[in-house]
């Protein structure tokens, strides 16, 4: 066997374990979420009650107000206050810049839903899936809640939400895969890189940016008149 055969065996064998675990971080990241998931997505007039929605950001439209699919959510968390299923509505979004403020934007297209301003509650920091979820426990003292986002998304935010702690279900908006079934196809492809990231900020631990701790959220269970 000559030098130049051996070594293209071994580029190939290294080749080969190098899709395998590909294949594996895929794989297992994809059922992890899924399995994690499992029965805990509902419609809106099954969905169990919770004390609180939270909402998901998914950015703003050129002129500050949320972009589509973030309205859909909001149509959806505004509905499920309608219906009785969540007393309180936390709105998690990013405002790390002056002209990108997602929870304002979200709390103003809730109001102009009727849900009343006291009982929605502002994140400033849910930078993320993740960062919101432990934010969501750690720092606003959710005890349980209805996660609200789109379908491609909602496997993926309970998976992380229920392994941080806080104990969830969710309802997902349909109207993006009904409206935009292109873009929602792209965005499902990018769950699986989404997927792969959750399952690293889950084992390591993460730290999301913290803060003090906020009463918001229970001070407006409170005026709700929340029992459990």
């Amino acid at each position: 066997m000559t030098r130049t055969l051996r070594r293209s065996r071994r580029i190939v064998a290294v080749l080969i374990v190098l899709a395998g675990l590909i294949v594996l971080v895929i794989g297992g990241s994809v059922g992890w979420v899924h399995l994690a998931a499992g029965g805990r997505a509902f419609g809106a007039p099954s969905v169990p009650e919770e004390p609180v929605a939270i909402v998901f950001g998914a950015g703003l439209s050129p002129d500050g107000s949320p972009s589509a699919f973030l309205g859909y959510r909001l149509d959806v968390a505004a509905d499920l206050y309608d219906r009785g299923k969540v007393a309180v509505i936390l709105v998690s979004g990013d405002n790390r810049t002056v002209d990108h403020d997602e929870p304002n934007a979200m709390r103003d297209y809730l109001i102009e839903l009727g849900v009343p301003s006291d009982r929605i509650v502002r994140d400033y920091a849910g930078r993320g899936t993740y960062d919101t979820c432990v934010r969501a426990r750690e720092i606003f003292s959710v005890p349980s809640a209805v996660l609200v986002t789109q379908e491609y998304h909602l496997s993926r935010a309970l998976a992380v939400c229920n392994a941080v702690g806080l104990e969830s279900v969710g309802v997902a908006d349909v109207q993006a895969g009904e409206l935009f079934p292109d873009l929602v196809r792209e965005y499902s492809i990018r769950e699986i890189g989404a997927n792969i990231k959750a399952v690293w900020d889950v084992l390591t631990k993460r730290e999301p940016v913290h803060g003090e701790k906020e009463t918001s959220v229970t001070d407006a269970l409170a005026a709700a008149g929340w029992s459990g």
